[in-house]
């Protein structure tokens, strides 16, 4: 980026508006409510500084640094939550060039590098909390999800964009919610379900052939066992909940209910059917 090399970032630099989209109001509000009602807000991303700036300008603002406490670039996911300070430490940025290595994380701001458990330390300071709690929005289940579930036990919410195109009802317990606690998503809906590959199939479901006459089997995908297993909710986007009051209670993926509990709005048609009978792989 810095160099101005290859094809990508100079077409990105001369031509954001054919390469991004600008962030919803919606959610540009729903950010500022979370920081209103005294959450603390993080943005980390693997991107560098520099590319981070022209993204994050050109879809929410040059005001951009006002909607996170804490941003930091070069995170080199998923080993900023596998590693230690030793192994990864922070670097403090100057004109967006990575200086000295930081021995802790003190105070809020824009750092380089890093690992989650200084930046936990810090959470702890900053709340004033022995275990805070930490929710964190992504859309990778190597990098982002995986990750933080399984070293800082942080909650998770999977952006996943598959949900995109497979509309279906909502369950008759949400449709008995008050109006006022209903989200208003109402996102463009594909011509062809979007989970579904033309040539890998569903992204949820396999379906098995039975042997001589007997009926085909359905069984859920490792990436759809991955999603409940490490997620505590899965969404299509940030639009779907935006709307939604800061208190809403959703329901989460656990061992104890239904593997389609945590998809939100509701789950993808393809879990729907013989659910009972859908068997993990």
């Amino acid at each position: 980026f810095l160099e101005d090399c290859g094809t990508y970032f100079p077409e990105v630099k001369n031509h954001p508006d054919k390469y991004l989209q600008k962030c919803p109001e919606t959610v540009k509000k729903w950010l500022k409510q979370l920081k209103s009602a005294g959450k603390i807000l993080l943005l980390i991303t693997s991107s560098h500084s520099d590319y981070c700036r022209l993204l994050c300008e050109h879809i929410l603002g040059n005001d951009f640094e006002e909607y996170f406490d804490i941003v930091i670039t070069n995170a080199l996911k998923p080993g900023f939550f596998s590693h230690t300070p030793n192994q990864r430490p922070f670097r403090t940025l100057e004109n967006d060039e990575e200086q000295e290595a930081l021995l802790s994380l003190d105070k809020p701001g824009w750092y380089s590098q890093g690992n989650a458990i200084q930046l936990y330390e810090l959470l702890k300071k900053m709340t004033g909390k022995l275990d805070p709690k930490v929710v964190y929005f992504g859309d990778s289940m190597h990098s982002d999800i995986f990750p933080a579930h399984h070293y800082s036990n942080w909650e998770t919410v999977f952006i996943l964009e598959e949900l995109l195109g497979d509309k279906v009802t909502m369950p008759a317990e949400a449709e008995s919610e008050p109006l006022e606690k209903k989200g208003k998503y109402e996102g463009d809906q594909l011509q062809t379900p979007y989970f579904v590959s033309k040539q890998w199939g569903s992204f949820f479901v396999d379906r098995l052939p039975g042997l001589e006459n007997a009926e085909e089997t359905l069984v859920r995908t490792w990436s759809c066992k991955c999603i409940s297993t490490y997620s505590t909710i899965a969404i299509p986007s940030l639009e779907a909940i935006a709307d939604l009051p800061l208190d809403y209670r959703f329901t989460r993926f656990s061992a104890n209910s239904s593997a389609t509990a945590g998809y939100y709005p509701s789950p993808p048609r393809a879990l729907l059917p013989n659910e009972e009978a859908v068997t993990m792989k």
